[in-house]
């Protein structure tokens, strides 16, 4: 399936208001991501989201707004899915190295597709659940994009986090009673708003780091 120049236009677009200065061969790797995630879609149903319009708004630019709170060059995307946010924000810097993990097989045999398809040499594909990463590799920036609670994204993931390290939970609405509770515990918490070009939603972006840190 064929994105439209109207879509190529509102990602090349919306990456510029990003602060995203990609080249046409990054925009293409992107596209052409989204064309194949259209086509295993609807045989695989791997994203609820349908429509290309959405696609391109709700999932490609939504993931590119956090490019430039990713720190580091070992990230590790937990709960991937079929490659949210890691995919597309691993196209934007080569030198980074993204860890994929999902659980579900259908989205990682997607994910080995896309890597051999694309070229994407900096990104590593995990099948299984978080809880079994080896607690002796850890990492610069641990992303997520659907994980279930905040507090289970960052208990699950604070062992494998570098001490200076920090976990991003991309969110809705802010979840206050969520960020108390880790306040709470010690953690820092920097809440960042996410504008993601032509979403007319609340996006955000909880930071969290230990304390030591700062």
């Amino acid at each position: 399936m064929q994105l439209t120049e109207h879509h190529a236009a509102t990602l090349a677009s919306g990456c510029e208001q990003l602060g995203l200065n990609l080249s046409a061969s990054q925009l293409h790797i992107i596209r052409r991501y989204l064309e194949n995630l259209l086509k295993w879609n609807q045989a695989y149903n791997l994203t609820a989201i349908r429509d290309p319009d959405d696609m391109v708004i709700k999932h490609l630019l939504d993931s590119l707004s956090i490019v430039p709170h990713v720190r580091g060059r070992n990230i590790l995307d937990v709960g991937t899915g079929p490659g949210l946010p890691g995919v597309p924000a691993a196209v934007c810097d080569p030198g980074q190295r993204w860890t994929l993990i999902d659980s579900n097989g259908k989205k990682t045999r997607f994910l080995v597709q896309m890597k051999a398809e694309l070229k994407l040499d900096n990104v590593t594909v995990l099948k299984g659940r978080i809880e079994s990463v080896p607690t002796n590799q850890c990492y610069d920036t641990i992303t997520s994009r659907a994980f279930s609670s905040l507090q289970n994204f960052v208990s699950v993931c604070l062992p494998l986090l570098e001490p200076e390290g920090e976990l991003l939970a991309m969110k809705g609405q802010i979840p206050h009673d969520e960020v108390a509770a880790l306040q709470d515990q010690g953690l820092h918490i920097r809440v960042e708003p996410l504008n993601v070009p032509y979403l007319h939603e609340e996006r955000h972006l909880i930071v969290v780091k230990r304390a030591q840190t700062e």
